[in-house]
């Protein structure tokens, strides 16, 4: 069976913010940061998954998760995420 890895975009419900990160189970992570288990992301609880994108590796998910958090990456970011 292939792994699967997944990069995904939420944005804060109440100040916009957008976090991006990488999971094999989105759900399950969204709701880490739902819960407050996240440092970086507990103070702009709740927070709405608004896009997620698969990959076949770890690897390639983390390169991608790179890209959209570096400078060059923030417009596609905010594309994708529909802001």
């Amino acid at each position: 069976m292939a792994e699967q890895w997944y990069v995904y975009i939420m944005r804060s419900i109440p100040t916009g913010r957008l976090y991006v990160g990488v999971s094999e189970d989105v759900d399950r992570r969204h709701g880490q940061h739902e819960r407050g288990n996240v440092w970086s992301t507990k103070a702009y609880r709740p927070w709405k998954v608004v896009y997620v994108e698969g990959f076949a590796t770890k690897r390639e998910a983390l390169q991608r998760e790179h890209f959209l958090k570096s400078h060059v990456g923030w417009l596609e970011k905010k594309r994708l995420a529909g802001a």
